[in-house]
């Protein structure tokens, strides 16, 4: 289940006792869709992992992992990320995302109408989930 985005000012830790932390990036070459780009970056940051003793480890079991995402996105595309579809990325646990300015646009070189692009724009974010409970 997702969470509105929050600010780093949160005073209260989503969570509070922490197993790891992962990052990663990922990228929209054509398109300009920050949802994609976000996806692939929080896909990056899990996609090589396998924790089977987070049953033993965590009182509740995946289910009761938390997961805290910051979400790293070039202010232009922002408006347009979609966290519903970010959050499907995880399977399991309750999602915190926290956005903020970065990531990147860089120009792919060309832009392809039939792909929807709309500029020669890149979009990349950068991920890091925070994973505990």
């Amino acid at each position: 289940m997702a969470q509105e985005p929050s600010s780093q000012e949160d005073t209260v830790p989503h969570v509070a006792n922490v197993l790891f932390v992962e990052c990663g990036f990922g990228n929209d070459s054509h398109g300009q869709s920050a949802t994609k780009a976000a996806v692939r970056a929080c896909r990056n940051s899990i996609e090589f992992n396998s924790i089977p003793s987070i049953n033993r480890l965590v009182p509740g079991g995946y289910d009761a992992l938390k997961l805290d995402v910051i979400l790293a996105v070039p202010p232009k595309y922002q408006k347009g990320l979609d966290l519903e579809a970010v959050a499907k990325v995880f399977p399991y646990g309750e999602t915190k995302f926290t956005i903020q300015d970065g990531g990147m646009i860089a120009p792919s070189g060309i832009a392809i109408s039939a792909l929807g692009d709309v500029n020669d724009d890149m979009v990349i974010v950068c991920a890091s989930v925070t994973v505990g409970y």
